[in-house]
């Protein structure tokens, strides 16, 4: 009788999931459990919680030394989720589930002491890759079914606990009765329901909402700078809801993300809703960006497809800071570390907020050496790849006393929509470029052609400005954001002396 058997399974680097065939061999010898194949921690304590789940579900344990392996062997296996496929092995060595028939399905979970099997990270990428993978299915923990289900061509099966994942091998249980318990149809109900808040609730603040709207509309990064209390953060908080909405692309783009971070909630499919991420300015570099010893994703990449919004600016430490410069030019961040590396997605709207001044106030001409280094904490190198700088001022008391409510979120959200579809007709249909933001030197001169009295215009508020190149392509893209939300086909002179008000603070605030 052979005392080996296999079955496929699969685990998480980066947001990419890669399969690792489980094989598991029961031979003579020596009482020993051994789990061989880079694997973590997590993946050797498997084998107590493998032999007590095994146990306390009425099998046994096959007698003598027995190797697990995942191959390939050289790729590292971390997290609990090798525990279902080890247990299914063990339990085809000792004959009491067929092993061909366990061969054919890839399966992920970990299991409790008492046999249940726990939700795992990565679902969703582990379901791509079964689609993607010649297998009979995927068996997933009951928790995680939502999550694999969204997935088409894969068959998606939920087990409660080992002696149903043991019966469903057997073909005991219909896997039908268990598959697609949800439907693509209901993707995001729960995150449809949740309430955003709207615009229509911030009173005056005017030319502020009108500059959140072109950065909106071309995805622009944008800082606000203001006194306490001015409503900095409660903009910020509503830029959410003027947001294009999310493609089914970006839905699975920004699950895939919050699923590998142990983010997604077990009843979510699919996170429909543009993530708002807001991190304390105590954060440390590795929170913001990413990483640790097995690199996981950092807030700007869970700020994937949304929006990363930095309160308290100078408070934040220098190094995350710079950090964030990679990000904001390349959408996407690349880390190092000893056991490889990995790129995570990082295409998000940044939003800054900050006083200009240690005491709150807006000065012309900040002086003072707390002032000074209160201020050089944003290297200039950062605040060219911000897009916009807004000065939003205390409101009077008439403002805040009025009853009259502002523009909805919902109506600012359809001119977004319109100018979002004027830019990806412009760029085309297999085009990674999606809005002006991020539009090259090769997109830029072809969409914002210069006549005589725009250079002009611009070599002006360079030299009255001491405006870098960068600032400069930075002036055009949002110009031609302004254009598009006009309707207009070529960005006009006014156009462009909108987008340079956008940076006059360069030389008011930093100088």
């Amino acid at each position: 009788m052979k005392n080996f058997a296999s079955t496929w399974s699969a685990t998480v680097v980066g947001v990419e999931a890669l399969p690792v065939e489980v094989e598991v061999d029961a031979g003579g010898g020596k009482e020993n459990f051994v789990v061989v194949g880079l694997p973590d921690t997590a993946v050797k304590e498997s084998r107590q919680r493998v032999k007590a789940a095994i146990y306390n579900s009425g099998y046994y344990v096959p007698e003598g030394f027995i190797t697990a392996s995942l191959a390939p062997a050289d790729l590292k296996k971390a997290g609990p989720s090798f525990d279902l496929p080890i247990a299914l092995g063990l339990l085809a060595c000792a004959g009491l589930i067929n092993r061909d028939r366990l061969a054919e399905w890839m399966v992920i979970g970990e299991l409790g002491l008492d046999g249940e099997v726990r939700p795992v990270r990565g679902t969703l990428a582990i379901s791509l890759l079964a689609r993607s993978c010649r297998v009979k299915g995927l068996i997933v923990p009951h928790l995680n079914v939502a999550e694999a289900s969204v997935v088409e061509g894969v068959r998606v099966v939920a087990v409660r606990d080992l002696r149903e994942a043991a019966d469903l091998v057997e073909g005991k249980l219909h896997p039908p009765m268990m598959e697609k318990t949800c439907s693509n149809n209901s993707i995001g109900a729960n995150n449809r329901k949740a309430k955003v808040a709207d615009f229509s609730e911030v009173k005056g603040q005017e030319t502020v909402k009108r500059a959140l709207e072109i950065a909106a509309a071309g995805n622009h990064n944008l800082l606000m700078i203001g006194p306490p209390g001015s409503g900095k953060s409660m903009l910020a908080k509503r830029v959410p809801g003027i947001l294009p909405r999310m493609t089914m692309e970006e839905s699975f783009e920004t699950t895939r993300i919050h699923s590998v971070a142990g983010f997604l909630k077990s009843n979510e499919s699919l996170v429909m809703d543009r993530p708002f991420r807001s991190p304390h300015h105590t954060i440390s570099d590795i929170g913001l960006i990413g990483g640790s010893a097995q690199p996981a994703p950092g807030e700007v990449s869970l700020a994937h497809n949304g929006v990363l919004f930095l309160d308290e600016l100078p408070e934040f430490r220098r190094s995350a800071l710079e950090v964030l410069r990679q990000p904001l030019e390349d959408g996407e961040v690349t880390i190092s570390r000893a056991s490889g590396t990995m790129t995570f997605p990082a295409r998000f709207m940044f939003v800054g907020a900050m006083n200009p001044t240690p005491r709150g106030t807006l000065e012309s001409r900040p002086g003072g050496q707390a002032s000074r280094q209160y201020l050089n904490k944003i290297s200039g190198p950062l605040l060219d790849r911000i897009d916009l700088h807004l000065e939003v001022p205390a409101l009077r008391h008439e403002a805040l006393l009025s009853a009259e409510p502002g523009e909805r979120s919902e109506t600012i959200r359809e001119r977004v929509e319109k100018a979002r579809e004027v830019q990806r007709t412009r760029f085309g249909q297999g085009s990674r470029i999606y809005a002006n933001s991020q539009m090259g030197p090769k997109e830029l001169r072809k969409t914002v052609p210069l006549n005589q009295e725009a250079k002009s215009l611009l070599a002006s508020a360079m030299t009255d400005l001491s405006l870098s190149a960068r600032a400069l392509d930075r002036i055009l893209k949002v110009a031609r954001t302004v254009a598009d939300l006009a309707g207009c086909e070529s960005v006009e002179l006014d156009h462009l002396a909108e987008a340079i008000q956008y940076r006059t603070l360069d030389r008011q605030i930093w100088g």
